[in-house]
């Protein structure tokens, strides 16, 4: 095992795969929980802009197939910026990849293809099963695109399955975890312009015959 401290970091080329079925399961997550399919995604361009990533130490585990990230982690790639206290990213011995990410909260963020909107999210974790194609957001869970927004303890998405799932907390004694339940704001896909107030009076000038 090696321990690096550094303040930035090149991710390695075979955890990078980790991070893109990440982003793609967690876009496919806000697709799935707000009911839209056939829109545009991810900023595609993303995928070939190279991963960046900073941290305070890192530390390896060739062995166990295992890197450890820590401290204020950053990682970017194009639009896509991810922040947590913790990075921990693995490769079983199929060669799948797993990640977790660890932080008070931990959060993503990236801009959907050909719209001025984002796809961003936050947990207390983040994890990822490169076997299942299952992103879980753990603990004060909230994913958002554009202005709709959806909370719950517990956030999934199965991408094999096509199922998403939002379950509540248990509400604390305390009153500081709100309700317990799932809550969503949902805006409506065709807003209408405001109507014209009728009691205002009628500034247009005549057209000349």
């Amino acid at each position: 095992m090696s321990n690096y401290p550094t303040t930035r970091l090149e991710i390695c080329s075979r955890f990078t795969s980790t991070i893109r079925f990440t982003l793609l399961s967690l876009v496919l997550l806000g697709s799935a929980l707000f009911g839209f399919t056939n829109t545009a995604l991810a900023e595609s361009a993303d995928r070939d802009k190279p991963i960046d990533l900073e941290a305070d130490s890192v530390k390896v585990d060739d062995a166990k197939q295992i890197s450890t990230y820590s401290g204020n982690v950053i990682l970017t790639q194009g639009t896509l910026v991810i922040r947590a206290d913790k990075l921990i990213v693995r490769e079983d011995k199929e060669g799948f990849q797993h990640s977790t990410s660890l932080g008070n909260p931990t959060t993503f963020k990236q801009k959907r293809e050909a719209k001025n909107e984002y796809m961003e999210g936050s947990a207390q974790r983040i994890e990822y099963d490169g076997r299942m194609d299952k992103v879980q957001l753990y603990t004060k869970a909230w994913v958002k695109r554009g202005e709709d927004i959806v909370h719950g303890d517990y956030i999934m998405y199965d991408a094999n399955a096509e199922y998403a799932e939002v379950i509540g907390g248990t509400k604390s004694t305390d009153g500081s975890n709100s309700s317990g339940r799932v809550r969503a704001i949902i805006q409506p896909k065709n807003k209408k312009p405001p109507e014209p107030d009728s009691n205002k009076p009628n500034t247009t000038k005549p057209v000349a015959s």
